[in-house]
């Protein structure tokens, strides 16, 4: 059984290329515009494995939809990779606080999201 993803980007063009490069290598992908997509993903019982989310978005940013995901009995240790700019360095020590299990910069290289994500949940 394929291992799920969950991905939370405001950006269009980087939900479809982690989804791309996540599908070819096997995992299954669940898309979300927004913290409060995501977590509405979540609470309605969507079971996944990882969740990579952006730093930066509307209405929900990724430090507060991480802080609600650990509120979640079934979500308090999944792992989390945090995708940010190098302008966001200052917010990187928020993130540490909250548990992340990787952040990956952007611009993003979808060869070096596979290698973090394939580390931390094996395909």
């Amino acid at each position: 059984m394929p291992k799920t993803v969950l991905v939370v980007d405001d950006s269009k063009a980087i939900l479809s290329i982690i989804r791309t490069v996540l599908d070819v290598a096997g995992y299954e992908v669940l898309t979300a515009a927004d913290g409060v997509e995501g977590l509405s993903l979540l609470k309605s019982g969507g079971q996944v494995d990882m969740v990579v989310t952006d730093l930066n978005m509307p209405n929900m940013d990724g430090i507060e939809f991480i802080w609600e995901i650990r509120k979640l009995p079934s979500h308090v240790f999944t792992p989390i990779c945090m995708l940010t700019t190098e302008s966001e360095q200052s917010k990187l020590i928020d993130g540490e606080s909250i548990s992340i299990d990787a952040w990956i910069k952007k611009p993003i290289q979808p060869v070096h999201v596979l290698n973090i994500v394939s580390k931390i949940v094996p395909p």
